[in-house]
């Protein structure tokens, strides 16, 4: 965004992130933190990418009272701040989670959204939110539902976590554990593309929902084969008991979004794994 001549101000508690980019402004603080309507006060936002979240499905379980509490309850925060302020508008980071067991493949804006999880029902009950802030308010809103993130710096966990899991296990010689066959499928989308998919939709696709996705099916154990390739390790792979509530199969249709936001990735897997690897 920077890139691209928006001046960009950062809100962060930085228990996940990191501070990479210091032509941002900065302020440490939490989206559930009173005080966040100082920083609306005195930047006056035009627009807002809501990023924010507790991502891990297993601590949303564990603790689902804290992952409502930074999913709904601090984008209800946020909500009433751009509502309050006059922010323009606020793009969302939802996530494919709230389809929960796909009924057909490849999976579109119209599934059914019925989560398996908290974390799908928080992103999904802050969607809802979204929209009624706009009905009330007249908040301008997009919505992206990503499917399985992956990049640069990535920490151990989220929907896209068994990347920099796998290419932890292997930069320490440790072998990679693989839950189920590892014939399941996820569709992995690249960091930098979803920065340019938030970037489109700022401009375009007001209160519209859109998939964030490569539209491409790859199964776990050829997404370790290839992070093995890429980093020339040759690890003897070991294999686990099903994860609960674990889906077979995922993979969005980004269609909409190619015709609406004028977006499409433009990283393969190999692509990116490379470039993390690259990084490391």
């Amino acid at each position: 965004m920077i890139m691209e001549g928006y001046e960009v101000i950062i809100v962060d508690n930085l228990k996940t992130g990191k501070i990479i980019n210091k032509k941002a402004g900065f302020y440490q603080m939490d989206i559930c933190s009173k005080d966040l309507e100082q920083v609306f006060e005195k930047e006056r936002p035009e627009a807002v990418v809501h990023l924010a979240a507790q991502i891990s499905v297993q601590d949303s379980q564990a603790d689902p009272h804290t992952d409502a509490q930074i999913n709904i309850l601090g984008t209800i925060n946020v909500l009433d701040n751009c509502s309050k302020h006059k922010v323009r508008k606020i793009v969302f980071s939802s996530s494919a989670a709230v389809y929960g067991k796909p009924e057909y493949l490849v999976l579109d804006e119209k599934h059914n959204t019925v989560p398996l999880a908290f974390y799908g029902l928080s992103k999904l009950t802050a969607e809802y939110y979204l929209k009624m802030f706009a009905e009330l308010f007249g908040l301008r809103y997009t919505i992206l539902r990503y499917s399985n993130v992956y990049g640069i710096n990535q920490k151990l966990s989220g929907e896209g976590g068994v990347v920099a899991i796998f290419i932890d296990n292997l930069l320490n010689n440790k072998a990679p554990t693989i839950f189920g066959t590892g014939e399941q499928t996820r569709d992995f989308i690249y960091v930098s593309d979803v920065a340019k998919a938030n970037l489109c939709a700022l401009s375009t696709g007001d209160y519209e929902i859109f998939n964030i996705s490569t539209k491409t099916a790859i199964t776990i154990n050829d997404l370790l084969a290839i992070i093995r390739s890429i980093m020339k390790k040759d690890l003897t792979c070991l294999y686990g008991p099903k994860k609960e509530g674990d889906i077979l199969h995922s993979v969005l249709n980004n269609s909409k979004a190619k015709e609406l936001l004028k977006w499409e990735p433009a990283y393969s897997i190999t692509e990116g794994l490379e470039e993390i690897v690259e990084n490391l």
